[in-house]
């Protein structure tokens, strides 16, 4: 017998074991290829500890599938170097209506808060208080409340803080320190993303008042977003799935945001287009 035959009759040997056995060969379980942000509480970090790490395990056991992480920080070019070169499918926590990707149906909606300790008697509901010219207020930079605290004349008491976090550069400047910084008293008052806030105040067990900020129509500046996955923009069979995940597994993603903090607003009737956070 050659060797090129032989190696072919010992090639099926495997699949004819299996059908004597009366069991077909285990299929490989396919994975959900996740871009996630290494070091980016409370959304996500290697270690799965966020957000964003628990609902994708719950959609990929959905679906059948285990979640496979491509890390990459989420404000450097991840659509363009990762997204779309096919290192990784589906990306979480975007806002809907964000042009580079083919976005699902939102999953929650959320914005940014006005917080401060409920021991300083403040009563503070939207950024037209008077109080708010003599408090030492902390806010995310470029972020639509900081735009408004500009168009009110409100800047010589302010003090910036990033929205966007790289561990790798100025790791000083993470999420959290806003909120940190407001329960030292630091700060008076901290303008900031409503799922930072929670997150912080709820593993600090800080007394901390959160005021969802309402949309202003006047100035056309929104507050609250809704928040969807992105997949690349031919790949609406994922998208499909995505979608119907989301919808079976409505209340266990909603537990989850709650055991997080997450302050939660009702879902908008709003179209694609939306206006993004900054």
């Amino acid at each position: 017998m050659t060797k090129p035959l032989l190696a072919a009759r010992l090639a099926v040997v495997p699949v004819l074991l299996c059908a004597l056995s009366g069991r077909a060969p285990a299929e490989p379980v396919k994975q959900l290829r996740v871009c996630g942000d290494p070091n980016n509480l409370p959304f996500s970090n290697e270690k799965l500890e966020g957000i964003e790490n628990k609902i994708a395990d719950v959609i990929a056991k959905d679906l059948g599938m285990t979640v496979a992480y491509t890390w990459w920080p989420h404000q450097r070019g991840l659509v363009k170097r990762v997204l779309n070169t096919q290192r990784c499918d589906v990306m979480l926590g975007i806002p809907k209506g964000y042009d580079p990707v083919l976005w699902t149906k939102p999953y929650y909606r959320t914005g940014y808060v006005i917080a401060y300790r409920k021991d300083r008697g403040l009563k503070i509901r939207s950024l037209n208080d008077p109080a708010l010219k003599k408090l030492k207020i902390g806010v995310q930079v470029n972020t639509p409340p900081h735009d408004v605290l500009g168009q009110l004349g409100i800047a010589d008491n302010v003090v910036g803080y990033q929205l966007m976090f790289d561990s790798n550069f100025h790791a000083e400047d993470y999420p959290g320190k806003l909120v940190e910084d407001l329960i030292a008293g630091s700060i008076d008052v901290a303008l900031v993303w409503g799922p930072i806030a929670g997150y912080f105040a709820k593993k600090k067990a800080a007394p901390i008042e959160l005021v969802l900020l309402e949309d202003r129509p006047d100035s056309g500046t929104p507050f609250a977003f809704d928040i969807s996955m992105g997949v690349r923009k031919a790949n609406k069979e994922l998208k499909g799935k995505l979608e119907d995940a989301l919808d079976r597994k409505h209340d266990e993603i909603k537990r989850i945001l709650e055991d997080f903090g997450v302050p939660l607003l009702p879902a908008s009737q709003e179209k694609a287009g939306d206006k993004k956070p900054r």
